[in-house]
């Protein structure tokens, strides 16, 4: 048997399969772009991600073992809005997770009393319900329309299964959802204009959502294959690296910076601006803090020099420098984590006649890994306690950051050995407990570790002066803008 992880990100869609014991067959990626109809907006068309799809599986048919898959799942990027009308059209394009255009209705639900008690969350731009409120005072027209609002990964579903369904870790970015109980919440749909009617079938991210159509089925060359529910992406990362009990946790450089703690119960802290969202297993829940801007950082500086990421990274080498007087803040589009503010706009301070590129280079890679401290920081203040973290994600083929941030996080991180880990291979391992009704434990088990990052001791005192005159920056860069 063979199973199928699809992982629809924000920039490409990558589809892995997989064998029966998790070992990779074969995987294909394909691309597509983001709208930016004004500044501050995201938008993506939905026929796109299906273009990619049937580009992906067109390429995986001539891998060995097609013929035997059982079992799909769905990766996908959080909190975006497909809005459907009563035959299954899209009405207007996906509005993503990074687009801050609904802050202002983001700030009447998150005021509303209770609301923030019900999501576990704080009600954040990028959510779901805000961007819908928006539609309601901005787009009338296309709003009357709407008979179903579906997240990124369920609108794959739906084209997979014929079927309007999701799981809980993705529906728990929505601000509809009641995180504790599970369950869409009938209070938080009515603040957002919405109904249960308009919401899909919910059910685990390791449950079996429904079967392939007959047609792609047939179209594909396969036969009865089990759709999973899927995940959002950081819940199917955390399947694909093992990361499901209190204590384990990973680090993400990519787009947008993630830092995911697995917890053993449910203890929201929305207060903190910490996501504490399901799990894809059941009874499990997890919290994360979230930056907007990672790797987009060094990738802004990259364009903006005319050079690539690695062209900017590699003059630093591996020795960490001193923190110079040049700083970066991280805010090119906004900010989650901890400050839920989508109007704070980056800086450069510090900058002078003898500053180099080395130098802006050293600094975007320090105030991006000091915004990965302020996630810390916020976890640790709900109790999560990680004694060490998995480093996924692209941000990691530089030496010189992992050594940085291991430093300024103060905690080991663990490289995973070359070989599949993270959200593919995390939603392949759905679709096969969809498929076999097999144990999440017995399937989601850690990468083997390739390389431990240790923080480097002589230079922890110098980074830890630095992150303490990094937070009140924020607030003087906040007061000019």
């Amino acid at each position: 048997m063979s199973y199928l992880g699809i992982d629809l990100g924000t920039s490409g869609l990558r589809a892995l399969l997989t064998a029966a014991d998790g070992t990779p067959l074969a995987s294909a990626e394909r691309h597509y772009e983001v709208a930016h109809p004004q500044s501050g907006w995201s938008e993506q068309d939905p026929a796109d991600w299906i273009a990619a799809l049937e580009g992906a599986v067109d390429e995986l048919r001539a891998a060995p073992g097609w013929e035997a898959l059982k079992g799909i799942g769905v990766a996908g990027h959080m909190h975006g809005a497909v809005a459907l009308d009563a035959s299954d059209t899209v009405i207007r394009p996906c509005i993503l997770w990074n687009d801050s255009r609904s802050h202002i209705e983001a700030a009447a639900l998150d005021a509303t009393p209770g609301a923030r008690e019900i999501s576990g969350n704080i009600m954040f731009p990028g959510f779901t319900a805000p961007k819908l409120l928006w539609m309601r005072t901005h787009e009338p027209g296309h709003f009357a329309r709407i008979a179903k609002v579906l997240l990124p990964a369920a609108y794959l579903n739906l084209y997979l299964s014929g079927d309007h369904v999701a799981d809980m870790s993705d529906s728990a970015g929505t601000s509809w959802f009641d995180t504790g109980a599970r369950d869409w919440s009938d209070t938080l749909l009515d603040l957002g204009g919405m109904s249960r009617a308009q919401m899909p079938r919910l059910v685990e991210g390791c449950a079996r959502a429904g079967t392939l159509r007959r047609e792609l089925a047939s179209k594909w060359g396969v036969g009865n294959v089990a759709i999973a529910g899927g995940a959002g992406d950081n819940a199917a990362a955390a399947a694909g690296t093992g990361v499901l009990n209190e204590g384990q946790g990973f680090v993400s450089l990519g787009t947008s910076g993630v830092l995911l703690a697995a917890r053993g119960g449910y203890a929201p802290s929305p207060q903190t601006a910490v996501h504490s969202f399901c799990h894809a297993v059941p009874d499990t829940w997890y919290q994360m803090g979230v930056m907007l801007s990672c790797t987009d950082s060094l990738n802004w500086l990259a364009r903006i020099t005319g050079t690539r990421p690695a062209e900017l990274t590699a003059p630093l080498g591996e020795h960490l420098a001193a923190p110079g007087r040049e700083r970066f803040l991280p805010y090119l589009s906004g900010e989650r984590t901890p400050h839920n503010d989508a109007d704070i706009r980056g800086a450069f301070t510090g900058i002078g006649a003898d500053t180099t590129r080395d130098d802006l280079t050293r600094a975007v890679l320090t105030g991006v890994s000091f915004g990965l401290r302020d996630s810390l920081e916020a976890l640790k203040s709900t109790g999560a306690r990680p004694a060490s973290l998995l480093a996924i994600g692209g941000g990691t083929g530089s030496r010189y950051w992992l050594r940085l941030l291991a430093t300024v996080l103060d905690l080991p991180l663990h490289l995973p050995k070359a070989g599949e880990f993270g959200a593919a291979l995390g939603a392949a391992r759905l679709g096969r407990i969809a498929a076999t009704g097999e144990s999440p434990t017995e399937i989601m088990t850690a990468p083997l570790t390739g390389e431990v990052i240790e923080p480097v001791t002589g230079m922890t005192e110098a980074l830890n002066a630095a992150y303490a005159r990094f937070g009140p920056a924020y607030s003087g860069v906040k007061s000019i803008q």
